[in-house]
C-alpha cells in the first residue's frame, strides 16, 4: 500500500509540473510558443528601443511543414514579451531569402509548386499583425523563376536581402540569422 501511495504521490507530482511548464505564446498566437521563466535575471530591458533585422535563410524541412527560420522570429517576439519586454519597443524586419524564398508564395503558386497547401500563411500572417515588416529578396524570387506577381501581399519584395540588411544595418538594427 505505501508502494502504492508513493507511485501516485510521484505521478501526481509530474503530472502538476508538467501543468506549470506549459507554453505560451503573449505576441504571435499560434506559433513560437515558449517558457516563461520569472527567475530570470537576464531580461530585456524595457529602456531601450530594440531594432532587429532578421536574415531568414531557413525554410522548411518538407514542404508541408512552416519554414523554421519564420517560426525562430515567432518565438524571438513572445520570449521578448515574457522576459519583460514591451513589443511595441520592437522595430523587427525581415530579410527572407535563400531556402525560405518560397515560404512567402500564395497558396495557389505554392500549392501548384509543392502539391501541398502553404503552411507558413498564417504565420506570416500572424507576424505581420505583430508589426513585422516582411521583405522577400528580389534577386532569391528571379533566381528560383518565381513570378512575384504571386508573393503573398503581407510581404514586400525588396532589391535584394544585401540591400534590405545594409540599410537597416546603417539605422542601427542588430541583425539575427535564423
Amino acid at each position: 500500500m505505501t508502494r502504492l501511495l508513493q507511485t501516485l504521490l510521484l505521478l501526481t507530482f509530474v503530472c502538476t509540473c508538467g501543468r506549470a511548464q506549459g507554453k505560451i505564446n503573449p505576441v504571435v498566437p499560434s506559433f513560437g510558443g515558449i517558457y516563461a521563466i520569472p527567475e530570470a535575471t537576464v531580461r530585456p530591458d524595457s529602456s531601450i528601443e530594440y531594432k532587429i533585422v532578421v536574415d531568414v535563410k531557413t525554410g522548411s524541412e518538407a514542404p508541408d511543414q512552416y519554414s523554421a527560420g519564420l517560426h525562430n522570429v515567432a518565438r524571438m517576439l513572445n520570449l521578448h514579451e515574457a522576459g519583460g519586454g514591451f513589443n511595441d519597443q520592437m522595430t523587427v524586419v525581415l530579410a527572407i531569402h535563400g531556402g525560405a524564398t518560397y515560404s512567402v508564395l500564395s497558396n495557389d503558386a505554392y500549392k501548384e509548386k509543392f502539391g501541398v497547401d502553404n503552411p507558413n500563411i498564417d504565420l506570416i500572417r500572424e507576424l505581420k499583425v505583430a508589426g513585422v515588416q516582411l521583405t522577400v529578396c528580389g534577386q532569391s524570387l528571379k533566381g528560383r523563376k518565381v513570378d512575384t506577381q504571386t508573393v503573398l501581399p503581407e510581404v514586400e519584395i525588396a532589391t535584394s536581402m544585401l540591400t534590405t540588411v545594409a540599410t537597416c544595418q546603417m539605422k542601427g538594427f542588430a541583425v539575427f540569422q535564423f
